[in-house]
């Protein structure tokens, strides 16, 4: 695979080192002559391999290292033992022996009388060494280099070259360093040696102490390099391997759609971590201060990591999470010659999430709250055909609704509805607020949306009275006035709102837009739930297990799940099932919440980011869709459909 390999070492100045030596030394040195592979090393590079790797260990991490100890040869020698010394030059120089290797190696052929090169055309190799004997500052060392196929193969095996891509990315690499513009001075100098031709490039502040350089900088060096030398190998490469690896995305992402919503959807119990979940909340009640992740003391760290890891071997989730390592793997291919190790779920940077929700459930369990799986009342809370409708609403809604019908017919209707409900059509009026609510004939607006549904509801229509109080007690900044909202619930429910009823009971056991009160959440869950409320009934159940509002009674609480549950309520027949061995509900629907959360973390992540060339990535799948779009493609051509069912998690 191809790559490029970057060090950056630096070198001190403090006035016992010879830094502008080392400038002399590679802008000076001779390209080592290659010598045919079968001839062995001499006994004097044998001992000098054998002195190098034993005083500096690291360097047997160096590709010439590598390909000396592949096939011991001249040639491999000589390319290990050069960098080698031009990697660890700050002890070397203090070294006799090295010294002399140095000073008494061949020399060869140089670009006039060095092969120095930086922001000006002729480099003054001198005044160069004076400018850094007089340095106090720090100078960093950047060894670049790439496989001979590679530079051959790319038009890298020459100064000129590797001279334009320094001069060009050089603002970029101050800015990885740290340091403006106009203070980055440097030096390079190209050597075409072995199996690893490179660049030293020697480069500093002339502001001493401003410069400093971090692995996150040595990275974005790295990026920055790889982006313009492999550009247009990538984007051929895009270009060739497309459709295959659209496919293979598409078919990741589907995957992973797939479990996802198996994840979201599902009930799960695992007492394994059910107990560790209520470890963990008798360890959050010590713990003082914020409660997240980062802030914890390591003995709860520790019980978070067991959780996730534990969550991570659920089938659903396990093969979720291999479906994201094979885009990963996809993803950072251009920049590792290996699959990236995979990591335990718990130890993998990208889903750190996944510990903060563990840790919110946890603290639910510690504080006894109650959740509303209630994200499929989403949809038919709101019936779509009122009763007494008049016939010209319920002909223009057919209109509106009916998709096969181009948009200038439904736009007609929507103009024709407007003026009905204009003329007083109190349904008209409701449906007028749905699409101004919801779209998608009508540009969203709430302030247009709660003006038609406080005239439908002041006409005394149930359904726009519940649908008015939603956005009445909703974030919306625009609309938002909890004391309307209540009434206009509370209004409802008394014209026999099932669904208003129910929304009361929550609000008052959350205590969000009114004074907490469970006894009336009971009240009003029960005026629901005899009403025929699928979730009121399982809500009502929730309570009698637990003895919220209303006296703890298992029996009836059963009852409540029975009739929930024979509507089709999947939680309450989970109850009905495990009712022999009943914990609190917060700790039993502990691993479905989990589950819930997990989905729509993995959901956003269903496209991974890469360590070093996300941004690089982005730029070239831009550049492919442009030609896709350019030969026809539509600018969303294959691409899915987002949203997702779920369990709605709310809580006191």
């Amino acid at each position: 695979m191809a790559g490029l390999i970057l060090k950056s070492p630096y070198l001190k100045c403090d006035g016992g080192n010879s830094v502008s030596g080392y400038l002399r030394y590679i802008g000076t040195r001779e390209r080592v002559e290659l010598l045919p592979d079968d001839r062995p090393p001499t006994r004097k590079q044998e001992q000098l391999v054998r002195k190098l790797v034993k005083d500096f260990p690291a360097a047997k991490e160096l590709g010439e290292y590598l390909d000396y100890e592949a096939k011991p040869t001249k040639a491999h020698a000589s390319a290990f033992i050069t960098r080698a010394l031009e990697e660890n030059w700050s002890q070397v120089q203090q070294s006799d022996g090295y010294m002399k290797y140095i000073a008494t190696r061949p020399r060869a052929e140089r670009l006039g009388d060095h092969g120095l090169f930086g922001d000006e055309d002729a480099v003054d190799l001198e005044k160069a060494m004076r400018e850094l004997d007089q340095y106090t500052g720090n100078v960093w060392t950047h060894i670049i280099s790439l496989k001979r196929e590679d530079a051959a193969r790319l038009g890298y095996d020459n100064a000129k070259a590797w001279m334009n891509l320094l001069r060009a990315n050089r603002n970029d690499i101050a800015a990885a360093m740290n340091i403006p513009p106009n203070h980055f001075r440097w030096y390079a100098a190209f050597h075409d040696e072995g199996e690893h031709p490179h660049v030293h490039m020697m480069a500093w502040s002339t502001v001493p102490g401003e410069a400093y350089l971090t692995r996150d900088g040595i990275r974005k060096i790295k990026s920055t390099l790889t982006n313009q030398i492999f550009r247009q190998e990538m984007l051929h490469t895009y270009e060739q391997k497309s459709q295959s690896r659209d496919e293979l995305v598409r078919e990741a992402r589907r995957a992973i759609r797939k479990l996802t919503q198996e994840m979201a959807r599902s009930i799960c119990t695992e007492p394994a971590i059910e107990q560790k979940m209520e470890q963990l909340a008798g360890q959050l009640e010590t713990v003082k201060g914020k409660k997240s992740y980062g802030y914890l003391p390591k003995s709860v760290k520790k019980t978070v990591d067991e959780v996730v890891d534990n969550l991570e071997e659920i089938p659903a989730v396990k093969a979720c999470y291999e479906q994201w390592c094979v885009l990963q793997n996809a993803v950072d291919s251009y920049y590792h010659d290996k699959p990236r190790e995979k990591k335990k779920l718990s130890q993998e940077k990208e889903f750190r999430q996944i510990k903060n929700a563990v840790i919110r459930e946890a603290e639910r369990i510690r504080l006894g709250e109650i959740t509303f799986e209630d994200a499929d009342l989403t949809g038919h809370d709101e019936p779509e055909q009122v009763r007494s409708e008049s016939y010209a609403c319920r002909e223009l809604r057919h209109i509106v609704r009916d998709d096969t019908l181009s948009l200038g017919d439904r736009d007609g209707a929507v103009e024709e509805l407007e003026r009905l409900a204009e003329r007083g059509d109190a349904h008209a009026q409701y449906l007028m607020g749905q699409l101004y609510r919801d779209g998608p004939l009508l540009i969203p607006d709430s302030s247009k949306a709660k003006h038609w549904l406080t005239r439908a509801a002041e006409n005394g229509l149930p359904e726009a009275q519940y649908a008015l109080g939603k956005p009445l007690l909703s974030d919306d900044w625009e609309v938002r006035d909890p004391d309307e909202g209540i009434r206009w619930l509370r209004q409802a429910a008394e014209n026999g709102s099932h669904f208003a009823a129910y929304q009361l009971g929550k609000e008052y056991l959350t205590g969000q837009a009114v004074t907490e009160d469970t006894s009336k959440a009971a009240e009003w869950f029960t005026r629901s739930a005899e009403a025929g409320n699928q979730y009121a009934q399982y809500m009502l159940g929730k309570l009698y297990l637990t003895g919220q509002g209303v006296a703890q009674d298992q029996a009836q609480a059963m009852a409540w799940f029975s009739r929930s549950a024979a509507q089709g309520n999947q939680y309450a027949q989970f109850f009905l099932e495990h009712q022999n061995s009943l914990r609190p509900p917060s700790v039993m629907l502990a691993v479905t919440r989990l589950l819930y959360h997990m989905s729509r973390i993995f959901e956003d992540h269903s496209l991974p980011h890469s360590s070093t060339g996300l941004q690089v990535d982005s730029k070239l799948r831009r550049k492919i869709q442009a030609k896709k779009i350019a030969m026809g493609h539509k600018p969303d051509d294959h691409e899915e459909e987002q949203n997702q069912g779920g369990m709605v998690m709310g809580g006191m």
